[in-house]
């Protein structure tokens, strides 16, 4: 009776030890889930970063430092090549097919859709965005700024715990700070347009609207409000719930207008007041990840580098300085063409991932998510239901692997590996409204455009002539692409 007395007590005890080694086991493995931050900024083009463009008259460490460690996408696009329908791919994984992109009509994410967020928080991420939303909001009469009391549908109601930004870009009005759902002052006072004395177009330059503002709001300071906002996140995180891991979407406002560069950042580069903010952008970068440092974050954190679309960068500009923004492609900001939707895409996290090597695979912003769903082993996600493929696979050294067969961008362009049709032309609203004598196509843009990326990455010769049936084949593909309902 007395030994099997004794041999209960000892099963007992493996069975709490047993028990205890998988909550240990259980508990380590949430605890190496890596926090993921994704920086976004706001109209920087290809060829502006050191990394990208070794002829950039603008000086990048920060970014540079970044793609030194980590990975460099030499074939990664925007679901667009403006504000809106990139964010809305870079944030739901989907295209934005044949939606209406108009965000004062209220938020263009349905309120059951995923987001990068809501799959973070099923993970059991704390996520946060901190920044430019420009997704729209439910509700609001931005025409009625002082009468706004609360901006639904916004982050916090697709899956983002916190929110401090603004609801569009920083020449936009009314302008004014929304934390969480809410204004965090009302834009009771009115703020002139803003224009620099030397700009080479009416949206170049120290640019804004003239509209409402509220009384704390000040354009020259939004970045470092920003940064403020973004390292306070991080902080309370680390006090509140340091046992978890937490997502981060910091999408800036700049490069875009107004270019603002502080006093320190000045006549430091060799493209005017754009290229100063640029190095601004970049040390603003360089302060966020030397905090993460700082807190013992950086090497369990994946950073994710972008930039929305193409710059605001005229023929006028690239005489003007001898800076190409978009290095060798052609085209800029709303451009189908590769310098509106083609950018700088880098991913560090060395202590997992490859470091220091460039990858040519072809990927989209709408792959984030599937491939944030892979990266925390999200079993829910169903990859079928978005326009969305996981390129984890490159991320852990595998360079050869495709990761896609084709891409659409916005609503008029398909990529089939390196075949690109453009439905109709390529050259989109603003250099034809402010640059009249921008470069145009001449012969042809009635009936789309069809290059061979491989042979013609400038995009000069457009073989729609000599491949019809391709280009055809490829412009039904497109359509019913974007016929597709999800």
């Amino acid at each position: 009776m007395g030994l099997t007395k004794k041999l209960t007590n000892a099963m007992k005890r493996n069975i709490l030890t047993f028990l205890l080694i998988i909550i240990a086991l259980v508990w380590a493995e949430a605890q190496s889930q890596p926090n993921v931050v994704i920086i976004l900024t706001d109209d920087m083009g290809y060829g502006d970063l050191g990394c990208y463009s070794p002829e950039s008259k603008i000086a990048t460490p920060n970014i540079d430092a970044l793609a030194e460690s980590g990975i460099m996408f030499r074939d990664a696009h925007a679901a667009g090549a403006w504000c809106v329908p990139s964010r809305y791919g870079m944030v739901t994984g989907r295209y934005p097919r044949l939606m209406p992109l108009k965000v004062q009509n209220g938020s263009l994410i349905k309120p059951e859709q995923e987001t990068v967020a809501t799959v973070m928080k099923r993970a059991d991420y704390t996520t946060a965005c901190v920044g430019k939303w420009h997704l729209g909001f439910d509700s609001v009469d931005f025409k009625n700024p002082t009468q706004i009391t609360k901006l639904a549908g916004g982050p916090v109601d697709h899956g983002f715990d916190y929110f401090f930004g603004m609801h569009a870009s920083l020449d936009i009005p009314p302008y004014f700070y929304i934390e969480n759902d809410k204004p965090v002052m009302l834009p009771t006072e009115t703020v002139e347009a803003s224009i620099s004395a030397d700009a080479t177009s009416p949206v170049s330059g120290a640019f804004w609207r003239k509209g409402a503002i509220s009384p704390d709001f000040k354009h020259e300071e939004v970045l470092d409000k920003f940064l403020e906002k973004a390292t306070g996140f991080v902080d309370s995180h680390l006090e509140k719930n340091a046992d978890k891991p937490f997502f981060l979407y910091f999408p800036f406002t700049a490069p875009h207008t107004p270019w603002l560069p502080k006093k320190e950042f000045v006549g430091k580069s060799g493209a005017g007041e754009y290229g100063d903010f640029v190095m601004q952008v970049d040390d603003v970068v360089g302060q966020f990840v030397a905090h993460l440092k700082k807190k013992n974050q950086l090497e369990n954190t994946i950073i994710i580098f972008s930039s929305d679309n193409g710059p605001v960068w005229f023929s006028e500009d690239v005489k003007k300085f001898n800076h190409k923004a978009v290095g060798n492609l052609r085209g800029i900001k709303s451009d189908m063409w590769e310098g509106g939707s083609r950018m700088p895409f880098i991913v560090r996290y060395p202590k997992k991932y490859a470091a220091g090597v460039e990858n040519n695979q072809m990927i989209g912003f709408t792959d984030v998510i599937a491939t944030l769903a892979d990266i925390v082993g999200d079993k829910k996600f169903k990859a079928e239901d978005f326009d969305s493929h996981s390129f984890l696979p490159a991320l852990l050294g595998d360079g050869e692997k495709v990761i896609r067969k084709d891409l659409v961008m916005e609503k008029k362009v398909y990529r089939e590996g390196d075949w690109k049709y453009i439905d109709v032309w390529g050259q989109g609203g603003i250099e034809l409204k402010f640059a009249p004598h921008a470069d145009q196509i001449e012969r042809g843009y009635n009936k789309g455009e069809l290059y061979n990326l491989a042979e013609d990455l400038s995009e000069t010769n457009n073989l729609i002539d000599k491949y019809p049936k391709k280009a055809a084949k490829m412009k039904k593909k497109l359509h019913e692409i974007l016929a597709e309902e999800m």
